[in-house]
């Protein structure tokens, strides 16, 4: 029996080689995300950097270490602690201590990351002198790099400056050295100092100081700036990637299956021949499993090795792209040619091989049963017409995850819909849901496409819409691939799109101020600033600082808040709070300001938090704001966030006053300063979550992966389908119809087929973003739905593109051989 049906393979080989290419392109996919997240689960190690040269620093408490039932947990502060004034002292006694600063420089024309230190912690990094000499006065400065020379005058945000000498460039940051009194002016506080003394003195002198940390060796790593952001980095990748995973592993499956029900439906005339002949509907199937097993086995292997040799082009891509930090890549002994000690990065192969091999046999067996069960006579006459293509199998597993995706989208938590991870896995299920369903709508809907065409002089509309509604399982596979990228484009571009209208409706509604005034680096305005744009004439100023407020839930999570502290008279004339219980005016020194994500938020209710310096309160809850997209964080006055700097600056007009002249006002008072004056609304637009380049970047990595494959697929399949039409090209040629005409039969039947996908795409995209909708409304956050119609219509025109060719070009070389007998 397997000799007979391998003996045919000569005549129907484009089935094989589909869904060859389909799986191995799955398998591909599947290793690509199995290495890149692999490469993600453990971080480089990384040497010291400014203080590579240091003896030792001893840094001031940065973490904030609460015990629980369970263990300490621990966050890091948002205001790290410096080193009390005794205990410095004491160090000094010991040996040199040298305070360390920064703060960020802004240059016009210069780089946008330069950061300002004393002179004096130069030599730790070692930083050595190229040209020119170290800095004397107040207004001298050396500069690392080549960006710029000695004797050059430059105009900071800290005042002008000369350049009078240029050190090497270390490549881990943009350094202006000031002298270290400039220093001390411009930065007060300094939370590490270097230390040359004996390390056992040292730990001596600072044992009875909490939190304080003397960082030796390797350690002292712990005192360059973000020493954490290669762990960050690390699992904001495995973020990225595990969700690409996610979406291209369902994409890749849904396809491959597809795939492989297509091409054993195209050959129930062949079973119905074989079933007539003697076959038992065993041997069908245990043939049809023999070709799976086969295919799957080898495109599985060529997969493999495909995604082996494509992990590092993606993983350049995306360092390139700046989604990744340069020193990330996937491991040499993880590339096939190195197979042979890879086996401690061999899970993502194995695991996507197993995926592929899995799949395969699946999708055979799915349709085989059917094959399998049905008799000569009955296989004979459903190979030219779909009678049944709805089984009663199809039908329940179709409802059950229509049933189970409405549950998930308008009976689940509406928080959690609008996390990142849930809004782009979500719809997956409402896809494959509607695909099973698919052959329901494929004659209404074809039908309803062709109704004009179908009435214009001439036979070609009336084939058309005949043609594309008898072969429902046809074009029901074909169409998969188009509801696939339809769904996809329109469900993650459609809701981060709402989800961003949403959010900046919020920032807008809770802003209530006319201008907005932001400093041009990170450190914030001093108290000097502050004062100058409180003096200005008809001007109310409510500056407020970025801070954090913790606070444990459940006895046994310390989960981090973002806060904002504001004098609470100011915040109520230039902010709208979306509040859901108490008054912003009831807010002082003894109390604070929730969100109802809290635990505990009940007005007049009191609450243990830390404050962003690790300080221990139990402060009264003022008031609650409303959960909204998640943004709504926390509120203090000044005095419950000691050390934080004004960030932002809100100005509303008195009665009366002139726009215009207290902008120029705000701007005087600014003066060399540094900062910068908007209205309320270009601020709004400056901060919109849509200018987020690498959350941007991230969503069309993940999308990207998966539209390249469906298309690939959607080629695939359609030729395909199209080399199992050569009896009714040879039916319409002996009609009388010319090659022209079989050729634009063939193209509009694809662009119909490509349409009946599209409108299945749309109803899935419109469906979840429905979701998104009534979530957002019950986080009081209401948003108009964002269907994104320019990337939709790329979307469905590329596809229509890829369509027409791939069934016009198979069918014009037919036709060009001349197609055999109907018979």
């Amino acid at each position: 029996m397997l000799s007979v049906a391998l003996r045919t393979l000569r005549v129907r080989w484009t089935g094989f080689v589909g869904s060859f290419v389909a799986l191995a392109l799955g398998v591909a996919l599947l290793t690509v995300m199995g290495l890149a997240l692999a490469a993600t689960l453990d971080a480089p190690d990384r040497a010291p950097e400014r203080f590579a040269a240091a003896p030792l620093v001893v840094r001031g408490a940065d973490t904030l270490r609460v015990a629980t039932p369970i263990g300490d947990r621990t966050q890091p502060l948002a205001e790290p602690r410096a080193l009390p004034a005794t205990a410095v002292a004491e160090l000094r006694r010991l040996g040199r201590v040298t305070p360390d600063r920064s703060f960020a420089v802004r240059v016009p024309g210069g780089p946008g990351d330069l950061v300002g230190h004393p002179w004096s912690v130069a030599a730790f990094a070692p930083y050595e002198i190229v040209s020119g000499r170290a800095p004397r006065t107040a207004d001298e400065v050396v500069v690392g790099g080549s960006w710029t020379r000695p004797g050059r005058r430059l105009r900071t945000d800290q005042g002008s400056v000369t350049v009078v000498g240029t050190v090497t460039d270390r490549g881990f940051e943009h350094a202006v050295f000031y002298t270290d009194t400039r220093a001390a002016r411009l930065a007060p506080r300094s939370t590490q100092l270097v230390v040359d003394a004996d390390v056992t003195a040292v730990r001596n002198a600072v044992r009875d100081v909490p939190g304080v940390r003397v960082l030796t060796g390797d350690g002292r790593r712990y005192a360059d700036p973000d020493p954490g952001r290669d762990q960050a980095a690390l699992t904001a990748l495995n973020a990225l990637f595990g969700t690409a995973g996610g979406v291209t592993g369902f994409v890749s499956v849904f396809v491959v299956a597809s795939t492989f029900a297509f091409a054993v439906a195209q050959r129930r005339r062949e079973f119905g021949l074989l079933r007539t002949a003697g076959a038992t509907p065993g041997q069908l199937r245990r043939t049809v499993l023999a070709e799976a097993l086969l295919v799957g086995v080898v495109a599985s292997a060529a997969g493999c090795v495909l995604g082996g040799y494509g992990a590092p082009v993606l993983v350049r891509r995306t360092v390139h792209s700046g989604l990744a930090p340069a020193w990330f890549r996937i491991p040499d002994q993880a590339r096939p040619h190195e197979w042979p000690s890879a086996w401690p990065h061999a899970w993502p192969y194995c695991a996507a091989f197993a995926t592929g091999l899995l799949v395969a046999l699946c999708g055979a067996l799915a349709a085989s049963w059917r094959a399998g069960r049905t008799g000569p006579l009955a296989a004979l006459r459903e190979a030219d017409a779909d009678n049944r293509p709805m089984t009663r199998s199809r039908w329940a597993i179709g409802t059950g995850l229509l049933l189970t995706s409405a549950v998930l989208l308008f009976l689940g938590t509406p928080g959690d819909l609008l996390h990142r991870k849930t809004y782009v896995t979500r719809p997956m299920l409402l896809i494959t849901a509607v695909a099973l369903l698919a052959p329901v709508a494929v004659r209404p809907l074809t039908r309803l496409l062709t109704w004009a065409p179908a009435r214009l002089p001439g036979a070609g509309g009336l084939l058309v819409r005949e043609h594309a509604a008898a072969a429902v399982r046809r074009t029901a596979a074909v169409a998969a691939p188009v509801l696939v990228t339809v769904a996809l484009t329109g469900s993650l571009l459609g809701t981060t799109a709402t989800l961003n209208a949403a959010r900046a409706a919020e920032v807008r509604d809770r802003t209530a101020a006319d201008f907005v005034v932001t400093p041009p680096g990170g450190d914030g305005f001093d108290a000097e600033t502050v004062r100058a744009l409180r003096a200005v004439p008809g001007a109310e100023v409510s500056a407020s600082a970025g801070s954090a407020v913790y606070v444990l839930e459940d006895g046994v999570a310390l989960i981090r808040s973002g806060a904002r502290a504001a004098d609470p008279a100011a915040l109520a004339a230039t902010a709208r709070l979306p509040l859901a219980a108490g008054r912003t005016a009831d807010l002082d020194d003894d109390s604070i300001i929730v969100n109802e994500e809290w635990a505990r938020h009940t007005v007049g209710e009191r609450v243990r938090v830390w404050l962003g310096d690790g300080t221990e309160r139990t402060l009264r809850i003022a008031a609650v704001l409303r959960t909204g997209t998640g943004d709504n964080g926390v509120y203090v006055t000044p005095a419950n966030a000691v050390g934080a700097a004004v960030d932002r600056v809100d100005v509303a007009l008195r009665d009366g006053a002139d726009p215009a002249a207290v902008a120029a006002g705000l701007r005087a008072a600014l003066g060399e300063r540094g900062g910068r004056v908007r209205t309320a609304d270009r601020w709004i637009t400056a901060v919109s979550p849509g200018t987020d380049r690498t959350t941007r970047l991230g969503l069309l990595l993940v999308l990207g992966i998966a539209l390249l494959y469906t298309g690939i697929s959607l080629v695939n399949t359609v030729v395909m389908a199209t080399a199992d039409r050569t009896r009714e090209l040879a039916l319409l040629r002996l009609a009388g119809a010319t090659r022209g005409q079989a050729l634009r039969l063939v193209g509009a039947e694809a662009l119909t087929v490509v349409a009946v996908g599209a409108l299945l795409g749309l109803l899935v995209a419109g469906l979840d973003l429905a979701g998104i909708a009534a979530a957002l409304r019950l986080q009081s956050a209401p948003a108009p739905v964002r269907l994104p119609w320019p990337a939709l219509g790329a979307a469905v025109t590329a596809c229509a593109l890829l369509a027409v060719t791939a069934a016009v070009v198979p069918a014009a070389r037919t036709l060009r051989r001349g197609a055999p007998s109907p018979g």
